[in-house]
């Protein structure tokens, strides 16, 4: 079948992209390469460079004429929501309504969208967070990913688009961008690598749920058969601190670093796990592989780019 992946070129879409090709689909990207690499992008796959906002999609749409979309193009910077929540909205909300506009127009049968497991929820009360969790976004960018879920829900109801929204937790493996706020593991590895030091945000105690990159591809490949629908976490269930993860870098890299801790992050969540019992229960699908495995895969990765 034709697949559109958005954001194709960066770190999860790359891999997803990578595994529709390895299943046989033909698969053509939208990345307007802000943060995504052109190198990232299989060969096998089309790659078109524009914004999700434009109005050269309709052409994209009308050539390539995919029955499956992957979303996964965002403005994903939490501190950048902050500081400019109207470009936030513009690129996460009236470019999903582009997409799904487009959808709609040409036919497509389903959309695959990456929601937020930490932002959506906010300061969780139920650990690990279920689905029916309340939600109550701390940031822009959360406020945006709850705003899609729900055009998603309406373009379903008006259209018939089906459509599964993936709350992902805190996703992490080879070709995740160091560079910036997101990706604490990314991060940590390439300064511990290249002998800086780390900066811990407050007392390190903080927790995320971190599933690696192939789990999270195998969830989407699973979101996008056509049975599929509704919202979904995706992670592992499993709660680690800041510290430990800096603690088992430092033992990978086997770079002996000072644990130095900074002031904490204004509003930034305390814990962050997910139960994705429903996934599993849905699909059979669930998280497989350790984060002892996932960070040393992660390491070799970025040992080898040195």
């Amino acid at each position: 079948m034709n697949v559109l992946v958005t954001g194709g070129a960066g770190f999860i879409g790359s891999h997803v992209v990578d595994r529709f090709v390895q299943e046989g689909h033909q698969v053509s990207v939208i990345d307007n390469l802000s943060t995504g690499k052109r190198k990232n992008v299989n060969r096998e796959a089309v790659l078109y460079k524009a914004d999700i906002c434009s109005s050269r999609l309709d052409r994209i749409f009308k050539r390539e004429r995919p029955v499956v979309i992957v979303h996964l193009a965002a403005q994903m910077n939490v501190r950048r929501s902050t500081e400019d929540p109207m470009f936030d909205a513009n690129v996460n909300i009236l470019g999903t309504i582009n997409l799904l506009q487009l959808a709609i127009k040409y036919g497509v049968r389903k959309m695959v969208f990456a929601s937020s497991g930490g932002a959506v929820y906010g300061e969780q009360h139920q650990f690990p967070a279920p689905e029916s969790h309340p939600t109550a976004p701390l940031s822009p960018y959360g406020i945006s990913k709850l705003s899609c879920e729900h055009y998603l829900e309406y373009f379903r109801h008006v259209a018939g688009l089906g459509y599964a929204a993936l709350r992902f937790g805190n996703v992490y493996g080879p070709r995740q961008n160091p560079e910036g706020e997101a990706g604490v593991i990314a991060i940590f590895t390439q300064q511990l690598l290249k002998g800086q030091q780390s900066l811990i945000n407050g007392n390190g105690m903080q927790t995320r749920d971190y599933v690696y990159v192939r789990d999270v591809v195998e969830a989407v490949m699973t979101a996008s058969d056509q049975h599929v629908n509704g919202i979904y976490n995706v992670g592992t269930g499993v709660e680690t601190t800041v510290n430990d993860i800096f603690a088992r870098l430092k033992t990978l890299t086997q770079v002996d670093s000072k644990e130095l801790h900074g002031p904490a992050k204004k509003g930034e969540q305390l814990r962050s796990v997910l139960d994705c019992s429903k996934l599993t229960e849905d699909t059979g699908w669930e998280a497989s592989v350790p984060l002892g495995e996932g960070l040393t895969e992660t390491v070799e990765f970025f040992q080898k780019k040195k």
